[in-house]
């Protein structure tokens, strides 16, 4: 399956999963559920928010657009979520409101030694 290009060809979870990021703007998501490749709310995962006390970051200019283009990073996301299917993403860290990096728990039957 081709990875979309566009916000609105997202699943309403993949598309939830965008919003949280861009409404974070900078820090983590902890503990996301993944199943059937689409991340589950329930129960919430964590979210942690990096502040910055000393400027202001606003708010992402895509947040209030029904459809825009992804970025390569949130493609990449989707992606992993394809390949995970059922499992857990222990930590996603939140960048300017894009996903930067992910840890993604594996069982070691998964893992190639």
């Amino acid at each position: 399956m081709a990875t979309p290009d566009r916000f609105s060809q997202l699943s309403a979870p993949r598309q939830a999963l965008v919003r949280l990021f861009q409404s974070i703007n900078f820090g983590q998501v902890l503990g996301i559920v993944v199943q059937n490749g689409d991340p589950v709310f329930h129960p919430e995962p964590t979210v942690l928010l990096d502040v910055k006390l000393d400027a202001d970051e606003g708010i992402r200019q895509e947040a209030d657009l029904p459809d825009f283009a992804l970025r390569d990073e949130v493609r990449r996301l989707m992606s992993r979520l394809e390949g995970i299917k059922q499992g857990r993403i222990e930590r996603i860290e939140v960048r300017a409101g894009i996903p930067r990096r992910v840890v993604i728990e594996r069982r070691m039957t998964e893992v190639a030694l």
